[in-house]
């Protein structure tokens, strides 16, 4: 079975809503507000300056998917793809999705002379994930990850 690699489009939505749906639960047991997710999904899918997403197919089938956003750095004048809502489907999991989104999301920052890097959050505890980042090159690096989320007065749509 071959994977292909694709940018995601308005048609992906409701795939995409899903896969995220089904991140927030396995990762940290949150149910998402499914219209706030929808909303954001779409905004994503109509503005590339917010970003954009990648997905995988097998046999038509989108079985995975990657959200790219952006950093600009001050201190090394160019762009961090910060990679972000990584999922990909049960029954396509150690079959080298993952891998495959990666390195087409690593070919297109390379093409890219703005792009200096990449990067990526994870939980914790989730010691299987890191392993995978760290197999396909990734490393740890010495920065911490804060944030007051919700802000004062703002509803946190996750439960």
């Amino acid at each position: 079975m071959s994977v292909t690699i694709r940018r995601a489009t308005a048609h992906d939505e409701a795939v995409l809503v899903a896969f995220n749906t089904l991140i927030a639960w396995e990762t940290e047991h949150k149910r998402l507000d499914s219209a706030v997710l929808a909303s954001g999904v779409r905004a994503v899918l109509a503005d590339p300056a917010r970003g954009f997403y990648t997905v995988a197919e097998l046999n038509g089938e989108v079985v995975g998917q990657m959200m790219i956003t952006f950093e600009w750095s001050d201190w090394r004048n160019g762009w961090f793809w910060w990679i972000q809502s990584v999922y990909v489907s049960e029954p396509a999991r150690r079959g080298g999705v993952f891998r495959a989104l990666y390195r087409a999301i690593e070919r297109q920052a390379a093409a890219d002379p703005t792009v200096i890097g990449l990067r990526l959050y994870f939980e914790r505890d989730n010691t299987r994930a890191q392993a995978t980042y760290r197999a396909i090159g990734m490393a740890d690096t010495a920065y911490g990850l804060m944030e007051v989320y919700p802000l004062p007065g703002r509803d946190s749509h996750v439960s």
